[in-house]
């Protein structure tokens, strides 16, 4: 195994994999805690508009993707509190018209679009360097904003109706948040791809919740899991031959499933 660490390409999947653990880990916390699986998982078949358009551009669609994102998490946001179409009915629409964009995209950039299943399932083993400082940059941000709306965010995901009640800048605060898990599903692309983000998103912060009710505490389990799995799954797939998002996904899949025996029995609430 330590001969492997040796190639660049290890190398920078380690990094990548770190740093996907670590976005998803925090924000899928909150993903979990106020139960908006359905919208993150809008969001981010949404998000391939962007795929698409980067590829037309003829630029990095990790770049393209990103304001592609962030638009997509702020209209499903606000179509959701400021209009009557039922929430399930309006990130149904924005899911299908994300992905017919990205399709229409590619269909109308010339030639092959090249690593495009990169994106949709995930190839940890070529993630460039490049990618993974703007997956740096992103970590940061995510990592300060929840340090310091900590008190913020806990309160819309517990009880909304009182934190507005409290004169907390409640829609802020939500868009806030869906922006956040837009940047984390961009953090994720390379890793496991648009179509298995979701599990990513969830698995490991659903995990952590078995063992503790704290957040602060549900985050750092979440990022620990997320981790180890994760790697497993990276090195499962490297000497399998199989491909890494779907390996990775399917490790963490096993590693909940291990955890039913124990259900209940460690759970910390102090």
């Amino acid at each position: 195994m330590l001969d492997i660490i040796q190639y660049t390409f290890m190398q920078n999947a380690i990094v990548a994999g770190l740093m996907a653990s670590i976005a998803c880990g925090i924000i899928g916390v909150y993903v979990v805690v106020r139960k908006i699986v359905f919208i993150s998982g809008g969001i981010a078949h949404a998000s391939f508009g962007g795929i698409g358009l980067g590829y037309y551009l003829g630029m990095n669609p990790l770049f393209s993707v990103l304001p592609f994102s962030l638009l997509s998490a702020l209209v499903i946001g606000l179509v959701n509190r400021r209009t009557n179409i039922a929430e399930d009915t309006a990130i149904g629409i924005l899911w299908s018209v994300g992905m017919a964009l990205g399709v229409l995209f590619i269909g109308l950039t010339p030639g092959y679009a090249p690593d495009l299943m990169t994106y949709l399932f995930g190839n940890i083993l070529t993630v460039p360097i490049n990618d993974i400082y703007l997956m740096l940059v992103i970590d940061i941000l995510i990592i300060a904003s929840v340090y310091l709306l900590y008190k913020e965010f806990m309160a819309i995901s517990f009880d909304e109706e009182f934190a507005q009640v409290s004169g907390l800048p409640v829609e802020k605060l939500s868009l806030y948040m869906l922006c956040l898990i837009a940047l984390t599903i961009i953090v994720m692309i390379r890793v496991v791809g648009l179509i298995l983000v979701i599990a990513l998103l969830t698995i490991p912060a659903s995990l952590s919740r078995e063992f503790t009710d704290k957040l602060d505490r549900m985050m750092m389990l979440a990022v620990i899991f997320g981790t180890v799995f994760t790697f497993i799954g990276l090195f499962l797939s490297y000497y399998l031959n199989v491909p890494s998002g779907a390996t990775i996904i399917l490790t963490m899949a096993a590693g909940y499933m291990l955890h039913f025996p124990f259900k209940g029995k460690n759970k910390k609430t102090a």
